[in-house]
């Protein structure tokens, strides 16, 4: 039990750490306030692999690192808290999809599988975002248009983020089942068995 516990651990923080490159890489800009990215996929696979607690752990230690790394966007330690350690972890609750997407990996339903992929990057996505969102319009507010009130502008930056990245980390994930469905299915206990046996 302990060194699963401890594969998990060090699976969450290898995602965290490929999420962070992900980050470096170039994304789309469509203004200073709206960046999509593929950089979640990593979160998505943990959340996928080991449950939404795993995820959960692989966010906020990603949003740990950007803070570390000076890539992040202070203006208040509240801002800072909610924006990379609440909104970064809540990304993990796409792995309440865990089972059924496992259950029909297991079963060779991958179409079934890649609709489970779809939703359960879009929760996360939005799950994320909804903290954005909060944080945008409470922190920010003076980046709105002077003819917009704040809580449209961030609405709107956040919610085009928020599409733009769970449609691109969609496309990348539904590849990666289509392609390699390893990275994302856990062997269950009986194949462990069978395996060593074999």
């Amino acid at each position: 039990m302990k060194n699963i516990r401890l594969v998990v651990l060090l699976e969450a923080s290898l995602m965290a750490a490929f999420a962070v490159i992900l980050d470096m890489l170039p994304s789309i800009k469509l203004s200073p306030s709206i960046s999509i990215s593929i950089a979640m996929v990593p979160i998505f696979l943990l959340s996928y692999r080991r449950g939404w607690k795993a995820g959960m752990i692989g966010g906020f230690v990603w949003g740990i690192l950007q803070i570390s790394l000076g890539d992040a966007w202070i203006a208040t330690p509240v801002q800072m808290v909610i924006e990379y350690f609440i909104a970064f972890a809540f990304i993990g609750l796409a792995g309440t999809f865990t089972g059924t997407i496992q259950n029909t990996l297991g079963s060779n339903r991958r179409s079934k599988a890649i609709l489970w992929v779809v939703i359960a990057t879009f929760a996360g996505s939005l799950a994320r975002y909804f903290w954005h969102f909060i944080a945008g319009f409470v922190f920010f507010a003076e980046y709105a248009p002077d003819e917009m009130s704040p809580l449209l502008f961030s609405f709107i930056a956040n919610g085009i983020t928020m599409l733009g990245s769970a449609l691109l980390c969609s496309i990348v994930l539904v590849i990666i089942v289509n392609m390699a469905p390893r990275l994302i299915k856990v062997p269950s206990h009986h194949q462990e068995i069978s395996r060593k046996a074999s």
